[in-house]
């Protein structure tokens, strides 16, 4: 069952749809605009779903790629950023420990696309985010950006849109069945709320490394 947050009821409505093992701690909303279920992710999150659903986040300095097989019906969006100061995440014979952060929320996400029927030649990729919402902020968001460029481009995977960069924190609903994507860019007044959150994500990362051996490379179906 979906967890669900607290929204007005409106008339009757379809049961939440089941959610993949793994993800019953993702909050889900009822959608009256679009008529249907909304799974909402925070950052360090991501969500995957075969069901007629919209997964949705808000994005300051983070990413958010939307990835799904164009064919299986299956797909996700992730909510990431890299921790500490390094420039050049991928560059070098190891993975620094900022890019095995955004490595492993990558890996993650495509390979449970993969194992519910997803094939690496039928994916579909959008990314979005990276913006710079807080002066105060060193520019993760560039960072973010050319981390997420450069995991693409190594593993030949093709960005069919994206909308990075910028100053403004982003809204993005993204719908997993037909990779249709709305996104709408926020008031300077949200840029303070969503930096100061991501302020806090950024803590905790930097607090809680990643091991050798977590990230385990997708498979390559």
């Amino acid at each position: 069952m979906c967890a669900m947050l607290q929204t007005k009821t409106s008339g009757d409505r379809p049961q939440c749809p089941p959610t993949l093992p793994g993800f019953e701690h993702i909050k889900h909303y009822w959608d009256d605009k679009h008529q249907v279920y909304a799974a909402h992710i925070m950052p360090g999150e991501f969500f995957v779903s075969t069901a007629n659903e919209i997964i949705t986040t808000v994005l300051g300095s983070c990413i958010s790629a939307c990835i799904r097989d164009v064919e299986a019906g299956v797909g996700g969006m992730n909510h990431f950023m890299l921790p500490g100061d390094e420039t050049s995440p991928t560059s070098g014979a190891c993975l620094s420990t900022s890019a095995r952060y955004g490595t492993y929320a990558m890996e993650q996400m495509i390979n449970i696309i993969l194992n519910h029927g997803g094939k690496r030649e039928r994916l579909e990729i959008k990314l979005f985010g990276g913006g710079k919402v807080l002066q105060a902020m060193t520019d993760i968001g560039s960072r973010n950006i050319q981390f997420v460029r450069d995991y693409l481009h190594m593993e030949s995977l093709l960005v069919t849109s994206e909308d990075l960069g910028g100053l403004h924190p982003r809204k993005v609903l993204y719908f997993p069945g037909t990779g249709r994507v709305l996104m709408r860019k926020l008031l300077l007044s949200q840029d303070e709320k969503v930096g100061q959150r991501e302020l806090q994500y950024q803590n905790k990362l930097e607090h809680t490394p990643i091991i050798a051996g977590e990230i385990d490379l997708f498979k390559k179906k």
